[in-house]
């Protein structure tokens, strides 16, 4: 019957796919800032059209990043199937150099794993593989290339793979939100990553996306609601909710029983591994997902930018705008000003922090979003209410009347606290 037809994605926005039509029902994932591979069936076998090229994608409005991906985007759009599915994957190779694709966790045959030399031959420019196996297990996988994978991840060449329990009331949840974790050595005022890169990454994404143009993960008050997340970057990220805590309900080999569920705020995601966890949305309100990594939620990240503070630049300042008139101080008392700032920065190059929220600067970048818990939010629909607004009398106030007490200590020695009184 030939290819299936090779579905293209060049919009940064996340794409809703509908629950099916037929076979097993599940909620299917929400990929933040991305879609899902359309399928089709061909004698009981699912699918899938994978085309390995160059693409350009917006990591923010103002930024594009000239990356490797799949089917018109990097990340690579999710695959979704149901356990039990026979899943025939054709990989066309669209690069300049040879690739594979490493079904990251799944359990298949040594000969579909993907690994160049090893598995197969590399799939060289120009010819199209086919993958074919089944879906033994439920979970949370990922896929990426084992074919100089250091220079094509290095330039955005990874997807997620979802497969759904064949039962629908195994582990089922009202809305899941799924996100990809990865990294980019991007100079300012350039396009292409550098790809011998190990630490010193500027740019960190979730989905190949920066915050403030990560979409907000949106929820109806009351629902049952997964998170997943898989790691590809070059280091570990503690990525911690506010608001709620969360039971972690999946790893990278599997579901987690209900009696070993344990409880989190922030769950450490290991390079190279997923984790994925699940909270009841019972507390209205706008609540920050980030990476707890400080430097992580920030933008175009200078690893050489001396510390100014405490230091008095007025003087320095006023010598300098002699030759240079626009030039302004910062850094004296911390970076937040530069979240004000509206600075000429060099083309395709975006601040290191910035977005505004209801009340100003939120001062973050990188790795963050929001998750806007509302009532009233209809079961299909994930478009950005916008900001929530703070009921009377819960939402913090500057305080102008007579202020108490309050204790101080500059001693490094432990204080005991003395017992209360027993007579309260």
């Amino acid at each position: 019957m030939g290819l299936p037809e090779a579905a293209q994605m060049d919009s940064a926005a996340t794409a809703i796919t509908a629950r099916p039509s037929s076979g097993p029902d599940y909620t299917p994932v929400v990929t933040l800032n991305g879609w899902t591979l359309p399928h089709r069936m061909n004698n009981g076998v699912k699918e899938f059209h994978l085309v390995a090229e160059p693409v350009e994608r917006e990591l923010a409005d103002g930024m594009i990043a000239h990356l490797w991906g799949y089917n018109g985007q990097s990340t690579g759009p999710t695959i979704e199937a149901v356990e039990g599915d026979r899943v025939r994957i054709y990989v066309t190779n669209k690069l300049p150099e040879g690739t594979t694709v490493h079904w990251h966790g799944l359990i298949l045959p040594s000969g579909m794993d993907g690994v160049s030399g090893l598995s197969h031959p590399s799939i060289p420019p120009g010819k199209t593989f086919i993958y074919e196996f089944d879906l033994v297990k439920s979970g949370t996988f990922m896929y990426h290339p084992h074919g100089d994978e250091m220079a094509q991840m290095a330039m955005g060449m990874m997807g997620m793979f979802v497969v759904h329990p064949k039962d629908p009331t195994f582990m089922p949840v009202d809305r899941d939100f799924l996100i990809m974790l990865n990294a980019f050595d991007i100079d300012p005022g350039t396009y292409v990553p550098r790809i011998m890169t190990m630490t010193d990454f500027n740019l960190w994404t979730w989905n190949s996306r920066i915050f403030p143009d990560i979409d907000p993960l949106v929820v109806n008050k009351g629902d049952k609601v997964r998170v997943r997340v898989g790691n590809l970057t070059m280091t570990n990220h503690p990525i911690h909710m506010h608001g709620y805590d969360f039971k972690v309900t999946c790893t990278d080999g599997g579901w987690v029983p209900s009696e070993a569920q344990w409880p989190e705020v922030s769950i450490d995601i290991p390079v190279g591994g997923m984790r994925a966890y699940e909270f009841v949305a019972d507390h209205l309100g706008d609540w920050a997902l980030h990476c707890h990594k400080s430097h992580h939620t920030m933008n175009a990240m200078g690893h050489d930018v001396p510390t100014f503070i405490g230091v008095n630049k007025k003087p320095l300042t006023q010598k300098i705008r002699q030759f240079q008139p626009e030039y302004m101080p910062m850094g004296m008392s911390g970076m937040g000003d530069m979240a004000k700032m509206e600075m000429p920065l060099p083309d395709n190059t975006i601040p290191m922090m910035t977005g505004w929220g209801p009340y100003g600067p939120i001062e973050m970048g990188g790795m963050f979003s929001v998750v806007k818990v509302r009532d009233g939010i209809d079961a299909d629909d994930y478009s950005d209410p916008g900001w929530y607004e703070n009921p009377p009398g819960e939402m913090a106030y500057e305080w102008t009347g007579e202020l108490p007490e309050f204790a101080s200590n500059n001693s490094p020695k432990t204080i005991l606290t003395p017992k209360p009184n027993s007579k309260g």
